[in-house]
């Protein structure tokens, strides 16, 4: 079995248990010294020098969100270092938004899988038969990781047939599929105003009870979708975002031999 480099870092210092995973050892472990204190330009930020680092998060964020800078901060003292980065806060958390090879994308994706490694993470996963945000929320729970970061890492593990949306007030920011959900359910750029999600993001802006059934066509626009039906569940974001968790239990919209055409194609 292989390993990524953020999981064979907490293999290096016998970490086993969500519990085990103590940022501040591990950042230590690589020669970076962790202050919290309050800071006006941005989330976090590293200095470093030689292979000795200050690693400084912004004490005003909510414990999950420190955490995730941290996480990240290490990411780039592990790929990044003799870069001059400063991470505001749109730079830490942004999924998707960028390249893959981005800074701050390869950042993004260390911290997600420091915080939940998927060692550790795959036999809790095993004791789920379904994704909601109940699911999520227990998982963030265990891992002390944010809801954001616990629901991309359990889509990345293709045991669910579901998918992450991100929407702004100026449309889809970015979309999270897993390859067990077939590429041609592409989902639209703006909200349809049937959906639950729509009134998320523009009226009440809060988070959803429940999962709601919805037609697959306030989703995709792609010819065939009005006869199918899945589940969304949103929840709203900072900086007048939403994400929405769609659950796919229509089997034939999981078969791949679908001969349909979609009528939008790019992201």
């Amino acid at each position: 079995m292989s390993y990524s480099a953020p999981e064979r870092l907490l293999r290096s210092l016998g970490i086993g248990k969500p519990e085990e995973i103590d940022l501040e050892a591990v950042a230590w472990s690589v020669g970076a010294k962790v202050k919290y204190r309050s800071l006006k330009s941005c989330e976090a930020r590293i200095c470093g020098c030689g292979d000795k680092a200050i690693i400084s998060v912004d004490d005003t964020r909510i414990p999950q969100r420190q955490r995730f800078s941290l996480a990240h901060e290490i990411g780039h003292w592990t790929y990044h270092r003799g870069q001059l980065l400063v991470c505001r806060s749109k730079d830490i958390g942004s999924f998707g938004a960028r390249g893959a090879t981005n800074p701050e994308s390869v950042a993004d994706q260390f911290a997600s899988e420091l915080l939940l490694p998927a060692y550790i993470l795959r036999p809790v996963i095993a004791q789920y038969k379904a994704l909601n945000l109940k699911t999520v929320g227990e998982i963030s729970t265990a891992f002390k990781a944010s809801r954001t970061a616990t629901a991309i890492r359990l889509v990345q593990s293709n045991k669910f047939h579901a998918m992450l949306v991100c929407h702004g007030r100026k449309g889809r920011k970015w979309f999270l599929r897993p390859p067990c959900v077939p590429d041609r359910w592409f989902p639209r750029d703006e909200l349809d105003r049937d959906s639950y999600a729509f009134e998320t993001l523009y009226g009440s802006k809060v988070e959803q009870t429940h999962p709601r059934k919805i037609d697959a066509d306030a989703w995709f626009d792609r010819r065939g979708a009005e006869r199918h039906q899945l589940f969304e569940h949103t929840f709203p974001l900072p900086n007048d975002e939403i994400l929405t968790l769609l659950t796919f239990t229509d089997a034939e919209m999981m078969e791949e031999n679908d001969s349909s055409w979609s009528y939008r194609r790019r992201s």
